[in-house]
């Protein structure tokens, strides 16, 4: 039996594993909706798509989400997954395209990841001359880094770079420097990256 085309899902905020109290929401999702939110979380991986449909159970962007279970073959989720993209080794990095890059300092369970994206961090300080957007850019360029995978969650190719302490402070001088002052103050407790990721929708 094929898959329905529209499916009812139930949803609240999850609480980390606590008896909540939030409301639930019910919703029907198109087919082609649920199955972008599932590889969103588990990637295109055709046996964990499968078992989260039978589960009929999945966390994301801090929901809880559940429907009845959807009994599916292996051929039918294979076909659902082929319009998906897939990693592309060979694709060229355009800095020009980039909407988003992670810094990553620290390691281990002291491992800390912040967001900058373009929209906010395109905007010049007071007689400034450069944007922190227009530094990351042009750091990006200058580094080539290279490709990493294609993120199902982001709908967008990553590229990384791994920088010695020194450039990572030198590189977060420049961004504080370039920043307007509201952007300087939240930035002032970054510590200097050891890696960045930059984003690229495709």
């Amino acid at each position: 039996m094929p898959l329905p085309s529209e499916i009812p899902v139930r949803y609240n905020e999850d609480d980390a594993g606590y008896v909540t109290m939030r409301p639930v929401v019910k919703q029907v999702f198109r087919l082609e909706e649920l199955v972008d939110m599932v590889v969103s979380v588990v990637g295109k991986d055709p046996s964990r798509v499968q078992q989260i449909f039978r589960t009929g159970t999945v966390l994301y962007h801090g929901y809880h989400y559940w429907w009845d279970s959807l009994d599916a073959g292996l051929p039918e989720i294979d076909s659902l997954l082929a319009h998906f993209p897939e990693d592309d080794p060979l694709r060229v990095f355009d800095a020009s395209r980039m909407t988003t890059v992670l810094l990553e300092s620290g390691g281990g369970t002291q491992r800390n990841m912040f967001e900058i994206e373009a929209k906010e961090a395109s905007e010049k300080r007071l007689l400034g001359k450069t944007s922190p957007w227009q530094v990351l850019r042009s750091f990006a360029i200058a580094s080539h880094p290279r490709y990493e995978k294609y993120s199902y969650s982001r709908h967008a190719d990553l590229f990384r770079l791994t920088i010695p302490f020194e450039q990572g402070q030198q590189l977060l001088a420049s961004l504080l420097a370039a920043a307007p002052n509201s952007l300087r103050h939240r930035w002032s407790v970054l510590r200097p990256p050891a890696a960045l990721t930059f984003v690229v929708p495709r």
